[in-house]
């Protein structure tokens, strides 16, 4: 049991740092992006992972 909630919360990290990645490249195109905080965009990428 241990294990499989080991593997789950790398699944979940890894997907994360996927999103937050790729995330960073797309977002940097959209100029409204640009305008948020840093804070804003953590928020955004947080929520948008918990989905």
């Amino acid at each position: 049991m241990k294990a499989f909630l080991i593997i789950g919360l790398l699944v979940m990290s890894n997907s994360f740092m996927i999103m937050t990645w790729y995330g960073h490249l797309k977002f940097s195109e959209w100029k409204w992006f640009n305008k948020l905080g840093f804070v804003s965009i953590i928020l955004i990428i947080w929520g948008h992972s918990a989905v």
